[in-house]
């Protein structure tokens, strides 16, 4: 079944006519209509739309426009994402994509819905949660009912549910990939969240990043730097099987295997030991949950509970524990950044 191929076969077919764009878009609704009264990962779906964006790709390619690197693909996005005409956080209806989603389109690719933060169910076992808060793109794509898809991540957002749904999934720099239209709007956690792909696996990831990182005004952490590709050849990899010194046994045992991988592909691997990281916890728990915390009480009356702010209340952060957390976030960054010139790539859990 169609369904069943990646991403990047998806592409390849639909670009040497061996399937169409309306093929495909019928097969994931299938899947979708079939999966999701058990998965409950979608929170919109746009038949009508998607069937019309396919029948579109498939006269551009007959008439022999040029086609995007994603042209026919269909892939959904993480609610949290305007969609124009779709209903968005605060009651609203969007007016225009956000500009994530509004790359996804100038790239071909044909959106299939709008899926959920929290209550996703995990396609592998129903009875286990999908992660959040990209969780439920996270179980469309794993239940094959999306090729690939659009979420964000502050403290664990594309990166959790991507682990527990087997899939890949990439946050990237805050700002290589934009965040205008994402909701909620909280500038505090602008420093450590970003919007990235989830995809089931790392070529499909690869395609998908490719086609949303770009420059955009509207998002104040974006920056007009082109992507490279870094030769494996000579590249030091500095690797520290834990963090912190913990670490499950498994996950050792994965970043070690890793490792072992990187050595293949010809990369110098080395241990790294990352000291100077030892405020990281206290500090993202400062930028992530007490700053956005201020906002969000406020903004999200109604929605605490899908965003995790049902704890008890904390005190505030005084303006000088602020001050003192950007400093020390931004000596600890310093020292990171000083290392990574002898090691530019870090494996660790």
């Amino acid at each position: 079944m169609p369904y069943r191929s990646s991403l990047c076969l998806m592409s390849a077919m639909v670009r040497e006519g061996e399937i169409s764009p309306v093929e495909l878009v019928e097969a994931h609704l299938r899947q979708i209509e079939r999966l999701n009264p058990r998965l409950n990962a979608f929170t919109a779906v746009f038949d009508d739309a998607a069937r019309a964006a396919a029948r579109a790709a498939e006269a551009r390619a007959a008439r022999g426009e040029p086609l995007g690197m994603l042209h026919g693909v269909p892939v959904t996005v993480k609610e949290s994402f305007d969609v124009a005409g779709a209903p968005a956080a605060g009651g609203r209806r969007a007016a225009r994509d956000a500009t994530a989603v509004a790359r996804l389109r100038a790239e071909g690719a044909i959106i299939l819905g709008k899926t959920r933060r929290y209550g996703a169910r995990n396609p592998w076992d129903t009875e286990r949660t999908a992660g959040g808060s990209s969780g439920g793109e996270a179980a469309a794509i794993a239940a094959l009912c999306s090729a690939g898809g659009l979420g964000s991540d502050g403290g664990g957002s594309i990166r959790v549910p991507a682990h527990f749904c087997g899939i890949a999934g990439l946050k990237p720099t805050p700002g290589r990939i934009s965040m205008a239209g994402h909701s909620p709007v909280w500038r505090a956690a602008g420093w450590i969240t970003a919007a990235g792909p989830l995809a089931r696996d790392a070529d499909d990831l690869r395609l998908l990043f490719a086609a949303l990182a770009d420059y955009d005004p509207r998002d104040p952490l974006s920056a007009p730097v082109p992507l490279r590709k870094m030769p494996a050849a000579g590249v030091r990899v500095g690797v520290a099987p834990r963090f912190a010194g913990v670490a499950r046994p498994e996950m050792v045992e994965a970043v070690e295997c890793a490792a072992r991988l990187l050595t293949s592909a010809g990369f110098q691997v080395e241990a790294w030991e990352p000291a100077g990281l030892e405020r990281a916890t206290e500090l993202w728990w400062l930028f992530f949950g007490q700053l956005p915390a201020l906002f969000g009480r406020r903004d999200l009356q109604g929605e605490e509970e899908a965003y995790w702010l049902r704890t008890p209340e904390e005190p505030p952060p005084s303006a000088e524990a602020v001050a003192a957390g950007l400093a020390a976030r931004d000596a600890m960054r310093s020292a990171l950044a000083g290392r990574m010139h002898d090691l530019p790539l870090l494996l660790l859990p």
